[in-house]
Parts: structure tokens; C-alpha cells; sequence
């Protein structure tokens, strides 16, 4: 059974070990932006994370644009990401 866009994002996700919210979901054109926040117990650097979770989306073949701390947000990552 294939996985659908929103499912392999999650397992993704979930594979890093973030918190995460759909901030846009457009399934039509499979773009989908996320908020991401380390979970609280969690000791890696923002950075790492990212990185992390950037070599995976870029595995299934999305692209991976990211804004660290962005200011309107309290996320700690937003990410646009997009599946050709």
C-alpha cells in the first residue's frame, strides 16, 4: 500500500521526532507548509534537526525551502515543502 503526501510527511516527521502543524496544505499541487518545534525534552540544535529532517524530504523527492525562528510565528522552523 502506497502512502499518500500528507501520510509520508507525517511519517517523516515523526521519524524525527518533532512537533508539527499544517500551516497549508494544498494537495492538489502537493505543496504543504509546516511549522516545526523541537519537543521539549528534546536537546539537539535546531540546527541538526533541520538538517535532518531536510535529508529525508529531499530522500522522497520533495523540495525543502526552510526559515529558521521565523518572527510571526512561535514555531521554530517554518518549511515549504513540495512533491514533483
Amino acid at each position: 500500500m502506497e502512502m499518500n503526501e500528507r501520510q509520508l510527511i507525517q511519517e517523516i516527521l515523526n521519524t524525527v521526532d518533532v512537533l508539527y502543524d499544517f500551516e497549508n496544505a494544498d494537495e492538489d499541487s502537493k505543496e504543504y507548509t509546516l511549522l516545526i518545534t523541537r519537543q521539549n525534552n528534546d536537546k539537539r540544535d535546531l540546527e541538526i534537526v533541520n538538517d535532518e529532517m531536510k535529508r529525508y524530504f529531499k530522500e522522497a523527492n520533495f523540495t525543502y525551502d526552510e526559515k529558521l525562528n521565523p518572527e510571526d510565528t512561535k514555531a521554530e522552523v517554518r518549511v515549504d515543502i513540495a512533491r514533483g
